[in-house]
């Protein structure tokens, strides 16, 4: 069986199977480790505040080694610092369209977005695709780059399951590649993109990566990508299927998604 059709079975991305070990070192690895724990908890804190915390916790870094270690990573503070998180110039940007915009029933909003998933020693970047209004994660990708190819696996997986009114997403280029966004003008999709410098207006997503770290990838420790893989695929069944929400009156997101006779009042 070719690695494409094994892959393809699996729903791995094939970048993710010829995974090799990063070529940053066992201290830079721990430094981004402790950056993701301390972005994931807050993040508004940019590179001068986390340079000053890590600095606190006894690493000897300066403010260029973090800032070079966070764009590695994919990320940036809900207030990014003055010519920091630029687009490619060669995209088109879209405007934010959810300012006004009533959300009462699945599949009328969909967004995505990137962290970093980190390993026992190296690290990978997950893509997922979200529904707003049931928070079900209606797709998934693991990759050992930030080529844009999988992301748009993401999303043809999961127009499989459907099709939104609205896309939206952060400025980042693999969200406004052309090759991303023919797929959603293809079917008819309106494309919403953050402002920049507000990662809020995608909150639902950051909300996830949360509960996801917490809940999983800091607890398990995972030393390779295929454990990393079935780890986040047993997480996502249990955050759709088994764990009631808060914001959903403790249903599920697939209760919500999937409910027979219209949607349940949020």
């Amino acid at each position: 069986m070719s690695i494409r059709k094994c892959c393809g079975l699996l729903k791995i991305n094939r970048s993710s199977f010829y995974y090799q070990k990063g070529t940053e070192s066992e201290l830079n690895l721990q430094i981004m480790n402790e950056i993701d724990v301390l972005y994931t908890k807050h993040p508004f804190y940019g590179s001068r505040r986390i340079t000053a915390e890590l600095i606190k916790k006894g690493f000897a870094v300066n403010i260029k080694r973090v800032k070079r270690l966070m764009k590695k990573m994919g990320i940036r503070a809900i207030f990014p610092e003055p010519k920091t998180s630029l687009a490619a110039k060669e995209h088109k940007i879209y405007p934010y369209l959810l300012n006004d915009f009533e959300i009462v029933s699945p599949n009328q909003v969909w967004s995505t977005d990137i962290t970093y998933i980190r390993l026992k020693k190296g690290f990978v970047y997950l893509v997922a695709i979200i529904d707003w209004f049931s928070r079900f994660v209606l797709s998934w990708e693991l990759s050992n780059s930030l080529d844009v190819s999988f992301c748009i696996d993401a999303l043809n997986h999961a127009l499989l399951l459907g099709t939104p009114i609205i896309f939206n997403s952060d400025q980042g280029s693999q969200f406004t590649a052309n090759s991303f966004t023919q797929i959603l003008l293809d079917h008819n999709i309106k494309i919403s993109m953050d402002s920049k410098g507000r990662a809020l207006d995608n909150i639902f997503i950051e909300r996830l990566w949360r509960s996801l770290k917490y809940e999983d990838i800091y607890l398990n420790h995972y030393e390779s990508v295929s454990e990393a893989f079935s780890g986040i695929n047993n997480y996502f069944h249990f955050y759709n299927y088994e764990r009631g929400h808060q914001s959903l009156k403790y249903y599920t997101p697939a209760q919500i998604h999937y409910r027979k006779g219209g949607a349940i009042a949020v």
